[in-house]
């Protein structure tokens, strides 16, 4: 049997009791003082209850705290009315003299750990001035006689007194305001991340449907119709007019969406058979498409000069970039018969090289590390589905990012799973956000950890108060301190609603593709721009994440690294220990070839300058045995003889000997010109 979570109480009471209790009284009963006390315990208690929700904590009226006419430690708060955080009211009837200096000294003796500088120091100090609402016990009187075993001792008090006291604190005083934004970070987290993971899943959606088209049809026919023909002409005159300059950021990413355009309808026109080719010639007046090939190629290399880091400081969009550049010049410039995914993908205006692809795949991974990390440390999520489908997408291995590679082909396989996962995840991005959202309409109760209202900010300068500051406190407000910050934002957010919250589960359909003929496709616009998307849920999370003039702005959500369960973090990290270790061990394999065609170049060239002979000479001199010290070397004579009678002998094999250079002299023998590096 769970138990039931009460939350914070008030005074070590329940915040909210399990069930109000009045007494119902008939004729011929016998009251006691329970009895009565369960009148007035009822009838408070329900006050506070509605004082704590309707109205929440904070300072009605009056209650303005300014300098005392005398200078010193003192301060002076007038009349008006407060409630706490656990309904109580605080009512001053006339005005008060406070003094702020045994305030001081009383919080430093009852809190030694509370490090706020000595009452009378030079430093100027900042505190916060409270009113605490209190209860005293007045009127005694002696009770009758009773029949209980053991009688009260003389007198007992007949009334409770609600008052009040001042205190001062450090100034770090909560704010009981609810801002629906500090709700929404909380589940979403780290806002910083859930940006980076909104611009990939917003990359991955502007890809969806054309790798679903092209991986379900890849050697169909995209329609080139009349909107691609104005486009071819209008796009490849801009490039011819476009001039050699691109260096400039604005110039090259202007040329880089005409260079997009024309490549998507040039590659339209290639996915035609040659009689369809002809067709569109004639239909069109296409009869510059050589022309245009080659315009195309010069301004790819044009862009390929310009700075890409520059250009596009978004690593996502440089991406595409990247590959709008590479895959029209690779595949369209000069075509390539042997592409057909990746001539389809540009046709739709969404090129797709190698390392986009690897990106996909790493994007893929780190969307659904997201959304299970969220989604395992989130309490309270609506979508009761949302968590088993996360974990049921098949995502493709991530490979590291490699380098260009235009011989590179897509697999079909592996597009369709990518087209796949991406639809999958991005749709859970979009059930898990709008969830998260819908939550935000529904504001907690509140807390009450700390009953104290403040009424001012005290700026102390040794023992004198030099500045009060009354315009930060908590108001309330019609509708509840709660609803007070975003009552403005209400209506429109309940009106979003109606659109976002409570609608079927979304999935995500691909296009429809007709059984024969050429496939209508839509040229993606806006691909190399802001990826922006305007829509019912969007509008929601722009108002709720953005403070309206005025408004508080959301408390920080300190988020906690999240853990990612055990066989997904051991599977990461041996997979990228083993890719490591392969980089190494390819780099020092290709290092070792290096050297080795190194060596063998420098023992060719050495071979190449030695005569035949005189490596034959050397080798026989290095092989004879060495004259004792005083004797006369032999005659060449000798030596050629005993040499040639050594022929005729059966030797054992002797492994080549070491060959050195030699500077004795050789008899018979011209003198030798020494070579560079040599002694004469």
């Amino acid at each position: 049997m769970s138990k039931p979570d009460c939350g914070c109480g008030c005074g070590g009471s329940p915040a909210f009791p399990a069930a109000f209790v009045r007494p119902r009284f008939f004729a011929g009963q016998l009251l006691t003082e329970d009895d009565l006390g369960l009148l007035t315990d009822y009838v408070a208690g329900k006050d506070r209850l509605h004082n704590r929700m309707v109205s929440g904590p904070g300072v009605v009226c009056g209650l303005e705290v300014t300098c005392d006419s005398c200078a010193g430690g003192t301060v002076s708060v007038h009349p008006g009315h407060a409630l706490d955080c656990c309904g109580n009211d605080i009512v001053l009837s006339c005005k008060e003299k406070v003094d702020v200096q045994a305030l001081v000294r009383e919080l430093r003796v009852s809190s030694p750990g509370v490090s706020c500088g000595d009452p009378c120091d030079d430093d100027q100090r900042h505190y916060g001035l409270f009113v605490r609402y209190e209860e005293s016990m007045a009127d005694p009187v002696s009770p009758f006689a009773t029949e209980e075993p053991c009688p009260a001792p003389g007198c007992v008090p007949s009334r409770v007194q609600e008052g009040f006291r001042f205190v001062v604190k450090c100034d770090t005083a909560d704010d009981h305001r609810y801002n629906p934004a500090t709700k929404l970070l909380a589940q979403i987290g780290d806002k910083d991340a859930y940006e980076r993971v909104r611009l990939l899943s917003r990359r991955l959606e502007r890809y969806l449907d054309p790798m679903s088209v092209a991986s379900s049809s890849s050697t169909r026919t995209i329609r080139f119709d009349d909107a691609d023909a104005v486009r071819y002409a209008d796009n490849l005159r801009l490039l011819r007019d476009g001039g050699d300059e691109v260096t400039q950021p604005p110039v090259a990413r202007q040329q880089t969406e005409y260079v997009r355009a024309l490549a998507s309808a040039i590659a339209r026109y290639d996915t035609y058979d040659a009689a369809g080719q002809k067709d569109l010639q004639a239909k069109h007046d296409l009869g510059e498409i050589d022309t245009a090939r080659q315009v195309l190629g010069a301004a790819c290399d044009r862009l390929a000069g310009a700075n890409p880091e520059e250009v596009w400081p978004e690593p996502a969009h440089r991406a595409v970039a990247l590959a709008v550049v590479a895959e029209a010049k690779n595949r369209v410039a000069t075509a390539d018969p042997d592409a057909p995914l990746e001539v389809r993908l540009l046709a739709q205006g969404t090129p797709l090289d190698n390392v986009l692809e690897a990106e996909f795949r790493g994007d893929l991974v780190r969307i659904r590390e997201w959304l299970l990390g969220r989604l395992d440390r989130v309490a309270g999520v609506a979508d009761c589905r949302l968590h088993d489908d996360v974990r049921k997408v098949a995502v493709p291995q991530p490979v590291p990012v490699p380098e260009p590679d235009p011989t590179q082909r897509l697999a079909l396989a592996d597009l369709g799973l990518l087209a796949d996962a991406a639809g999958k995840l991005t749709t859970c991005v979009r059930r898990f956000v709008t969830d998260a959202a819908c939550s935000t309409l529904n504001p907690p109760c509140v807390d009450c950890a700390d009953d104290d209202v403040l009424l001012a900010h005290l700026e102390l300068d040794g023992c004198d108060v030099v500045r009060v500051c009354s315009a930060t406190r908590e108001q309330v407000l019609p509708g509840g301190s709660a609803y007070g910050e975003w009552l403005p934002k209400l209506y429109q957010l309940r009106h979003l609603a109606e659109q976002v919250c409570c609608q079927p589960t979304p999935v995500y359909e691909p296009p429809g593709v007709p059984a024969s003929g050429p496939i209508p496709r839509p040229y993606v616009p806006g691909l190399l721009e802001p990826w922006r998307q305007r829509g019912p849920l969007e509008h929601m999370w722009d108002l709720l994440v953005t403070p309206a003039p005025g408004e508080t702005v959301p408390k920080p959500v300190r988020d906690q690294v999240y853990t990612v369960p055990a066989e997904v973090t051991d599977s990461l990290q041996e997979m990228n220990a083993l890719r490591g270790q392969v980089s190494d061990l390819i780099a020092t394999v290709e290092a070792l070839r290096g050297q080795l065609d190194t060596a063998r170049e420098q023992v060719s060239r050495v071979r190449e300058e030695l005569p035949d002979r005189l490596s034959d000479r050397l080798s026989e001199l290095e092989s004879a045995p060495a004259a004792e010290p005083g004797s006369e070397p032999e005659p060449e004579s000798a030596s050629a003889s005993s040499a040639a009678e050594n022929e005729e002998e059966t030797v054992k094999p002797k492994p080549p000997p070491r060959r050195t250079r030699s500077s004795s002299s050789r008899s018979g023998g011209s003198a030798r010109k020494p070579r560079s590096g040599e002694t004469s």
